[in-house]
């Protein structure tokens, strides 16, 4: 049989490898031995042997080959390697590659029959396993290190999309919203008793939690309150037929007298849900920005609150843009759809989209048909939210007109405009948005990039400065020491100068007139000293002798 010239692409965080295989039809005959002999690596090297192995030039050439491995595009660095390394007949080479859709990759853009799976798979795994020992100059531990460095890359370039259109803060504030809404209501019915045995009557004039939370606050002792304290109920009632009631129920109450260190208590925690009232308010508007920069038609559509909760529950934004419209319909109502199932009862028409306004304005009997229409709007603005790449609120606008039309139409029977029109209309104003909103972006750009220039042209300027100045500095310090030194030479060659005129030849010019008019005459005495000294001597040595 013709030998079939099987090579086997690995592809490590290190680089990329290209194995010959030997002894194909024998591999491919006996798989269990295959098997065995990956386990051993001296077993394996008498199957296998490295054909070529490309290492990476730098952690982001690795990341942009992994990234394109991954989405089955052929990268160029691979496009090299195998163009240099795999045999120049090409329908009787065979490549096993680990993944289908980059061997699909290979076959189209070099014409390379691909394999994947059976002993293909079993090789790579003998490879994985061997592959610091098979490629020379790569230990264990620099292999694991590559691993290691590009997973945190890889993972890091997976994680980090738009930051402005991250929906994962969406769910935290919906959940949180939820459980505030939940805590306030326990923590006000808490106040209401606490405060109720002081002055019971002020729970039937006030309903609203927040509100008899900040007058439990504000009045404390009900027998302090007096005409005074109007001006200050009335600012917290919005009232003041409320406020003359409230004050008119504290002068003939019921209610138990209170001692001061309970009234503290009770003013401290009515703070406490106040504060925390406040916050919930704080929260909501911060869930509003955000789903108007994710998911603005969708906000647009059915309100901000019900789309958070439609993105919550079904995990992720892409994921409730993946479902169907029937799917959306019932989203919340998984408990009534299960047991409505299991009983062969009928199905619920509606679920979390139920507290969407539109559903509640519908005759009993439409109801069924405009939440279905409404999943189908909100699966439509989910998708259009997730993948288009400015989002804006126009679709949204377009799809609430649409759902409004179809209430008036099963209301009166007047006939909505087909979907055609109304998305063409649509698409023209959304263009025109875009590119409104990419104007901005470029300018806001080109005055950060103008702001940065500025910036690195100051930072050069003061640098030079900052040079000049120490060059200048270091300039003056060597002419000090030249002048100190010449001034101390000229200190020194003075005295020996004066101490020893014969030697110095320069001794008359270097001294002044008068100077040396004083050492001409100083010159003939001392010749006349020396004369009588000498004299001395032979006086006293004839002196010696006789």
């Amino acid at each position: 049989p013709v030998q079939v010239l099987l090579h086997v692409l690995f592809e490590h965080a290190a680089g990329y490898a290209l194995f010959a295989v030997r002894e194909v039809e024998e591999i491919g005959l006996l798989l269990p031995q295959v098997e065995e002999s990956v386990l051993t690596l001296g077993k394996f090297l008498n199957v296998v042997k490295l054909a070529a192995f490309a290492p990476f030039r730098s952690a982001q050439s690795a990341l942009e080959n992994i990234n394109a491995v991954s989405e089955g595009i052929l990268h160029e660095d691979l496009r090299l390697l195998l163009e240099t390394s795999m045999p120049a007949k090409k329908k009787k080479a065979l490549l096993g590659v680990a993944d289908p859709k980059i061997g699909a990759a290979i076959l189209e853009e070099l014409g390379y029959q691909c394999q994947t799976g059976g002993v293909v798979a079993e090789i790579l795994r003998g490879i994985r396993l061997h592959f610091h020992a098979l490629v020379k100059g790569l230990t264990a531990q620099s292999a694991s290190k590559a691993q290691l460095g590009l997973g945190h890359s890889y993972s890091r370039a997976k994680v980090k999309f738009n930051v402005n259109r991250v929906d994962n803060m969406i769910i935290q504030s919906i959940s949180l919203l939820d459980q505030l809404d939940k805590d306030i209501n326990t923590f006000s019915m808490r106040v209401r008793e606490w405060y109720g045995y002081h002055f019971p009557e002020l729970i039937k004039i006030v309903s609203e939690n927040y509100t008899y939370c900040r007058l439990a606050k504000f009045i404390g002792n009900r027998k302090e309150l007096s005409e005074e304290s109007l001006e200050g109920l009335e600012e917290i009632v919005m009232d003041s037929a409320k406020a003359q009631a409230i004050l008119e129920a504290s002068r003939s109450s019921m209610g138990m007298d209170i001692s001061p260190l309970d009234l503290i208590n009770i003013e401290s925690f009515s703070s406490r849900v106040i504060s925390l009232s406040e916050y919930r308010r704080g929260l909501q508007e911060y869930l509003r920005s955000k789903m108007s920069q994710v998911a603005p038609s969708l906000s647009a559509l059915i309100g901000e609150v019900v789309g958070a909760r439609l993105i919550s529950h079904a995990g992720s934004l892409t994921n409730l843009a993946k479902y169907p419209a029937s799917t959306v319909q019932i989203l919340g109502a998984e408990k009534a759809l299960f047991r409505a199932l299991k009983t062969r009862g009928n199905t619920p028409k509606y679920g979390l989209i139920f507290h969407s306004t539109f559903i509640g304005r519908a005759a009993a009997k439409n109801k069924g048909r405009i939440s279905r229409y409404l999943a189908n709007k909100c699966t439509i603005a989910s998708r259009i939210d997730c993948f288009s790449e400015v989002p804006t609120s126009v679709f949204g606008d377009k799809l609430r007109e649409q759902v409004e039309e179809r209430l008036a139409f099963y209301e009166t029977g007047e006939p909505p405009r087909k979907n055609l029109d109304v998305m063409k209309e649509a698409m023209v104003e959304a263009s025109e948005v875009v590119a409104e909103v990419k104007r901005k972006l470029e300018k806001k750009e080109k005055k950060k990039k103008k702001r940065e220039k500025r910036r690195l042209e100051a930072l050069a300027a003061a640098a030079e400065e900052n040079s000049v100045l120490e060059t200048e500095e270091n300039d003056i310090e060597p002419k000090k020491k030249k002048k100190k030194k010449k001034q101390q030479q000229e200190a020194d060659s003075e005295p020996e100068a004066a101490s020893e005129p014969e030697e110095n030849g320069l001794e008359e010019e270097a001294l002044p007139k008068k100077k040396r008019k004083l050492a001409a005459e100083a010159e003939p005495e001392e010749e006349e000293k020396k004369k009588k000294k000498k004299k001395k001597k032979e006086k006293a040595r004839d002196s010696e002798e006789d």
